[in-house]
């Protein structure tokens, strides 16, 4: 089973290919706070599935372009 470490994400990435989309501008749409946006994007905390789901709903991609397994973990 994969520990949390491993999971990596391109929420960064994604957020920026929007038209440079701020992390607030995420996080308002999304209901969660600036700070919760940076920490997904530095790999720090992962999103519920719900989260999950709804900021690949923002960006209109499946949850597995934004999330994926990884050896190592990271971001980007």
């Amino acid at each position: 089973m994969k520990s949390r470490e491993d999971i990596r994400n391109h929420l960064r990435r994604q957020r920026l290919l929007a038209d440079g989309m701020t992390q607030q501008d995420l996080a308002d749409r999304v209901g969660v706070t600036r700070q919760t946006i940076l920490s997904i994007e530095k790999g720090k905390y992962n999103p519920s599935v719900g989260l999950a789901m709804r900021l690949a709903q923002v960006f209109g991609i499946a949850v597995e372009e934004l999330f994926e397994l990884g050896e190592g973990g990271g971001h980007d």
